[in-house]
């Protein structure tokens, strides 16, 4: 295909955002005639989203900055149901408070990132539960449930790997991508919505609601999916030895956010600027294009950028600052002690309480669960939440090593031999 002639897609596929599209030319030409409407779907379970969900929120991020209208639609209604996509077992069942609670909670984040106050493209916030909550089963099984095909929907990989697997699906779960089809429709009827995006997990459940809408009578649909990020080393992105990269401060703070952009791969670099920072390509290519010990200067402009999305222009600049100052006036280096031990401990996997132990933070691995449990361990300055966590070579600072914290005042370095 020839490059796309929308400022959305040409965007899009210039920063590396594209995995798969129903019809990338067809979408290209509605781009380019008009504002368009599109949405992606986040499930309410849990208070806050995490670095694996920036990929789609940085997807709607661009769509208004290009001059369209984005909508995040809240599954108030299908978290009560759970999506099987990529699950091993069922999801835990939240109460309607909890999900509520969570729902208020998400809200904080899109608002970084979208502008639902804008004269011209102005965001969306909806809630599927409005549509879905008050649906009579008998009907919506007539008018809906008619147009799916059971050998269809069990050929779907999130349903076929749990029963490959043996992994119980409840009839519950099953019915979920019924319901998010089903959310794709009424987002047309409701909003005009001609596109649907998400992870490439879910290319599946958004083709099904594109295949519904063309059986209810909808105009054409439009399926745009992202790929899953994996870092340079293969590892899950946002994934760390600590736990999640969450994307509120309650959570994680803006120091710990800002470190975990700092510790990004070599190789990953320059796609992490274009993905997750809003800098011109120009000066992306120039950042990338350092080299050995300067391309540490990358990494912190991609720290600080990213954080400032999340968290602000002024806050981002506070954690690059308390960064310079513990790791290059000598306080990570000169100051603080140090333990080594064989690189091939840290090679094969090196377990967070034995590490504790080993640099003498704790005397028991029962004393480093409690720490860890009352959220008094930190790896890199990022809170430990897994006490199973593994740390590996990923976990290396680009100083090469692995900073251990008791609290705030007790901290270890461990380097590798």
């Amino acid at each position: 295909m020839r490059a796309p002639q929308s400022d959305f897609l040409r965007v899009l596929t210039e920063r590396g955002y594209i995995h798969q599209c129903s019809d990338l030319e067809g979408l290209d030409a509605q781009a380019r005639a008009g504002q368009l409407t599109a949405y992606v779907g986040y499930d309410c379970t849990g208070p806050s989203l995490h670095v694996g969900h920036l990929m789609s929120i940085m997807m709607l991020y661009w769509f208004q900055q290009t001059g369209h209208r984005p909508i995040t639609l809240m599954g108030g209604g299908t978290t009560r149901v759970g999506d099987p996509s990529g699950k091993d077992e069922s999801r835990r069942m939240l109460s309607l408070a909890q999900i509520e609670d969570n729902k208020l909670s998400l809200r904080t984040v899109f608002s970084r990132f979208i502008d639902y106050g804008s004269p011209r493209g102005a965001a969306v916030m909806a809630d599927n539960a409005e549509w879905l909550a008050p649906l009579n089963y008998i009907e919506f099984l007539r008018d809906v449930g008619r147009h799916f095909s059971v050998n269809r929907m069990l050929s779907f990989d999130s349903v076929k790997m749990r029963l490959d697997r043996e992994h119980e699906l409840s009839f519950l779960e099953f019915n979920y991508m019924i319901l998010q089809a089903y959310d794709f429709v009424e987002l047309n009827k409701r909003h005009g919505c001609v596109l649907q995006m998400g992870g490439s997990d879910q290319w599946g459940n958004i083709v099904n609601g594109i295949d519904l809408g063309r059986r209810m009578g909808t105009p054409q649909l439009y399926a745009l999916t992202c790929p899953l990020i994996t870092t340079a080393s293969g590892a899950k992105m946002g994934k760390t030895a600590a736990g999640a990269v969450w994307l509120k401060d309650e959570m994680l703070t803006p120091y710990e956010y800002w470190q975990f952009w700092r510790n990004t791969e070599d190789d990953d670099v320059e796609r992490f600027l274009k993905l997750f920072t809003t800098l011109p390509l120009p000066e992306i290519a120039r950042l990338a294009a350092l080299a050995g010990s300067e391309l540490n200067e990358a990494k912190k402009v991609l720290a600080t950028e990213a954080t400032a999305l999340l968290h602000g222009r002024e806050t981002a600049a506070e954690a690059a600052e308390t960064a310079r100052r513990t790791f290059e006036e000598g306080a990570l280096a000169e100051n603080l002690p140090t333990v080594s031990l064989p690189v091939g401990d840290l090679e094969s996997g090196l377990g967070v309480l034995i590490a504790a132990r080993a640099v003498g933070l704790v005397a028991s691995n029962s004393e480093a669960r409690r720490l860890i449990k009352g959220g008094g361990l930190k790896v890199n300055d990022v809170t430990v939440t897994d006490e199973r966590a593994v740390l590996g070579t990923k976990d290396r600072t680009v100083e090469g090593v692995i900073k251990l914290s008791l609290g705030r005042k007790k901290h270890v370095l461990l380097r590798f031999k």
